[in-house]
């Protein structure tokens, strides 16, 4: 999408004056039984398990993301990782979902949500600001949603990081996410169980105003790591989570 469509959301009141202290609804669940993702575009996913549905990055359908619908779903949280129009789009979402968009550990009851900065350009973030890197614990999955991240991952974030059990992570290059070989040289460092591909080039795109690569790209970069394509929907349990990197490619509709 053309960089000079990518200004800040214009509803920054709203979510200034969703606040810190987050009271969660939700009961505890007795046991941990997974948690489900629903992809909906781009770097866009729901959540859906413990009870709990979270939404990360709804976008606005414009550039790389004009042939997705608007992702308009329910949700208890919505994270976004900027307020950029493809992974900040937060008007129009039913109900009154709580909005996380800055860095910081957010408390739930029995729930918590870390949110953690890092640059989303390679020239120390003096483009487009802070990627806000998202990691939290649902269903007994360890989840990481790197947003657009396009810096090489540090040692101190690496630890705030730690291991995740699923990856979400941007592979098709641009100005503001990673290239393919930097997303591999994340997925070296981190150690992921599962790795989910976001923000490449899809025949959602508008040709004119999209300027990132398909996932080919990256692919031809992992041979040798197992690639599995599943469709817009999967449900992953602690249980059934591979030891070594694997690579679920995953659709929207």
């Amino acid at each position: 999408m053309k960089r000079r469509q990518l200004v800040q959301w214009a509803g920054a009141g709203l979510l200034a004056g969703v606040g810190l202290s987050l009271v969660d609804r939700k009961p505890a669940q007795a046991q941990a039984s997974g948690v489900t993702l629903q992809y909906l575009g781009h770097t866009c996913f729901l959540f859906s398990g413990d009870g709990r549905r979270l939404l990360v990055n709804p976008f606005r359908p414009i550039g790389c993301t004009a042939g997705y619908g608007a992702p308009q779903v329910a949700a208890d949280v919505v994270m976004i990782s900027s307020r950029l129009l493809d992974e900040g789009a937060v008007e129009g979402l039913p109900g009154t979902p709580r909005i996380l968009f800055e860095p910081g550990v957010y408390e739930f009851t029995n729930f918590q949500i870390q949110g953690i900065g890092t640059d989303h350009d390679d020239v120390g973030g003096r483009r487009f600001g802070v990627n806000v890197v998202w990691k939290w614990n649902q269903g007994g999955v360890n989840i990481l949603h790197l947003g657009g991240a396009a810096a090489p991952i540090t040692t101190e974030q690496q630890i705030l990081m730690g291991r995740p059990d699923v990856l979400c992570i941007p592979v098709g290059n641009g100005p503001k996410a990673f290239t393919p070989e930097e997303a591999q040289a994340a997925i070296r460092t981190l150690n992921p169980r599962l790795v989910i591909p976001t923000h490449y080039r899809t025949a959602a795109a508008d040709e004119a105003n999209c300027d990132i690569l398909p996932i080919d790209n990256f692919l031809a970069l992992m041979g040798g790591t197992p690639v599995q394509s599943v469709g817009n929907s999967i449900t992953i349990a602690p249980g059934n989570l591979p030891e070594t990197p694997e690579i679920r490619v995953m659709s929207a509709v």
